[in-house]
C-alpha cells in the first residue's frame, strides 16, 4: 500500500507513517519544516523527505491513500492536487479507524489524564507480555515508538484527544475511533480557539460517549460532576462502569496503595494519579489482566514522559516537570507535589504558553490554582501573546487572575532565569509546568542547580 503524508513532521504524524512503515507499507512525506526528535526518528528510518517543502507532483495516482496532518493549511499544494485528483484523504484520527475496524477498540478520552492512563494500561500489558497495538501521545520507558499497528493483535488502545481531525476535518479525533470499549476521565474546558463555550466544549464528550459501539462499555471518573452529567445522561445501549480514587497513604515522601494483599509503594503520586490509576486498573481487567497481576505491574510504573517527570533529585531537593498548562491540571499537579513533600517548601513555576491560558476572559478559570504552592511563579511572554493575535495581557490582569497576593510574575525569560538561579534549593521541591520552555530554559542546566 502506497501512502503518502502531507506534514509527515508531526508529533503523531511521523509515529504513524513509522508504524506502517514498520508494517510493510510504502510510505512518502513532506513538510516544510521538520524538528527533533521526529526528524531523526524518520531520518533512521528512511522516510524523511529529501527537501523541506510541499510538492504536489508527488501526488499522484499510484497513491492509495493521503493522511493529512494538522500543521497543513486547507490551500496546501499537495492537498489540493489530492483532492483534484479525487485521492483517498484521510485524516490522522481516520486511518487510525481504518487500521483498526477488526480489532477491539480501546479508547481512552478526557480533558486531563488521558495520556497517564493510557501509558499505565500499556505498561502493565508490557510487563505481562502482551502484545497489544496502540497509539499513545508520549514516549514510554520500554517502547520505541508512540505507534504500534499490526494485523494479528486483537486489542488497540488509543489516546482519545479532543482537539480537530485535520484542517479540512473539523471533528474531534476521539469522535472517530468508535470505541468497544473507552474511558472518560474529566472535563475541564480547554481548547477555547476551536470550543468557545463551555456549554460546546462539554457536548464533544457527549458525543463521544454515544459514538461508543452498543453493548460496549464505559468506565468513568465518578468523582468529576461534569463526566457524571455526561455519562448517566447518556441514552446509548452501554455499560455505565463508574470508578473512585483509591485509598492511599503519603509516608515520608512514599505513597503507598492500599490493595487487598497490603499497602503497595508506588512511584507515581498526587490524587489525581491515584484516580487515573483506577481507570486504568479497570480497563486492564477488561483486556484480561487480574487484579493481582495489575498491581504487580503497576508498582513499577514511573510515569509518562513529561508528567510529573522527575528530571533531578538530591538529598534534601527534587525537580519536576510537567505539562501542565490548562487550570484543571496545574491545580492537581501543584497540589500534587505538595501533599508528597510536605516538609519541603514547593515552588510552583507555571509558563502560560498556549492559546487559552494567555485569552485574557479564559485567564479567569485560574483563580485558586497555584494556592498549594508555598511560592508561586507564573511566566507568560508578550510576544507571544502577539504572535498568537490575541489581545494584549497585562501584568495586572494575571494578578487579579490567579487571586493570589504574593504571586511573582516575569514576562522576560531572563528575568525569569535570574530568580531560578538564585534560589537556594535545600530542603525545596521545585516545579515546572509549561508545554514550552520559558523562552529557552535548558533544563540542563535547571538539573545541575541541586547538584
Amino acid at each position: 500500500m502506497n501512502v503518502h503524508f502531507i506534514a509527515i513532521g508531526g508529533a503523531a504524524m511521523h509515529n504513524l507513517a513509522i508504524a506502517l512503515h514498520n508494517k510493510g507499507y510504502n510510505i512518502t512525506g513532506s513538510d516544510d519544516t521538520i524538528h527533533d526528535p521526529s526528524k531523526s526518528r524518520l531520518e533512521a528510518k528512511g522516510l524523511l523527505p529529501e527537501q523541506f517543502g510541499w510538492f504536489p507532483e508527488k501526488i499522484t495516482q499510484n497513491l492509495d491513500a493521503i493522511v493529512l496532518g494538522m500543521h497543513a493549511k486547507a490551500d496546501n499544494p499537495e492537498l489540493l492536487k489530492a483532492q483534484e485528483l479525487q485521492l483517498k484523504i484521510y485524516s490522522y484520527p481516520e486511518f487510525l479507524y481504518e487500521q483498526s475496524k477488526n480489532k477491539t477498540r480501546v479508547v481512552i478520552g478526557g480533558s486531563h489524564g488521558k495520556t497517564t492512563i493510557t501509558s499505565m494500561i500499556l505498561h502493565v500489558m508490557h510487563y505481562h507480555d502482551r502484545d497489544v497495538d496502540y497509539m499513545v501521545g508520549a514516549q514510554l520507558e520500554g517502547f520505541d515508538v508512540m505507534v504500534k499497528l499490526t494485523e494479528d493483535n486483537d486489542f488497540i488502545v488509543l489516546e482519545g484527544d479532543e482537539y480537530l481531525s485535520s484542517p479540512i476535518d473539523r471533528r474531534p479525533k476521539f469522535h472517530l475511533y468508535k470505541p468497544n470499549i473507552a474511558l472518560l476521565s474529566g472535563i475541564a474546558w480547554d481548547h477555547i480557539n476551536v470550543f468557545p463555550t463551555y456549554e460546546n466544549y462539554v457536548e464533544q464528550f457527549s458525543i463521544f460517549v454515544d459514538s461508543i459501539i452498543k453493548g460496549g462499555s464505559i468506565n468513568y471518573n465518578a468523582e468529576d460532576a461534569e463526566v457524571k452529567l455526561v455519562v448517566e445522561a447518556s441514552n446509548n445501549t452501554i455499560r455505565k462502569l463508574p470508578y473512585h480514587t483509591p485509598e492511599y497513604i503519603v509516608d515520608n515522601g512514599e505513597t503507598l496503595l492500599e490493595t487487598p494483599e497490603g499497602s503497595l509503594p508506588i512511584e507515581v503520586f498526587g490524587k489525581h494519579n491515584l484516580n487515573n490509576l483506577a481507570g486504568a486498573k479497570w480497563i486492564c481487567q477488561h483486556m484480561g489482566i487480574d487484579e493481582d497481576d495489575f498491581y504487580e505491574a503497576i508498582a513499577t510504573f514511573k510515569g509518562a514522559s513529561k508528567r510529573l517527570e522527575k528530571i533531578a533529585e538530591s538529598n534534601n531537593s527534587v525537580v519536576f516537570k510537567d505539562f501542565a498548562h490548562s487550570p484543571s491540571k496545574v491545580k492537581a499537579t501543584t497540589k500534587a507535589v505538595k501533599e508528597q513533600y510536605q516538609d519541603r517548601v514547593v515552588v510552583a513555576c507555571l509558563e502560560l504558553h498556549t492559546y487559552s491560558s494567555l485569552n485574557a476572559e479564559f485567564l479567569k478559570e485560574y483563580k485558586g490554582t497555584l494556592d498549594t504552592a508555598d511560592v508561586a511563579v507564573v511566566f507568560y511572554s508578550p510576544h507571544a501573546v502577539e504572535i498568537k493575535k490575541l489581545k494584549a495581557v497585562k501584568q495586572k490582569q494575571i494578578a487579579n487572575a490567579f487571586q493570589r497576593d504574593d504571586l511573582i510574575i516575569y514576562t522576560t525569560p531572563d528575568n525569569f532565569k535570574q530568580f531560578l538561579f538564585s534560589q537556594n534549593f535545600d530542603n525545596k521541591a521545585l516545579l515546572l509546568m509549561s508545554s514550552g520552555n520559558y523562552g529557552g530554559l535548558d533544563f540542563e542546566e535547571v538539573k545541575a542547580l541541586i547538584g
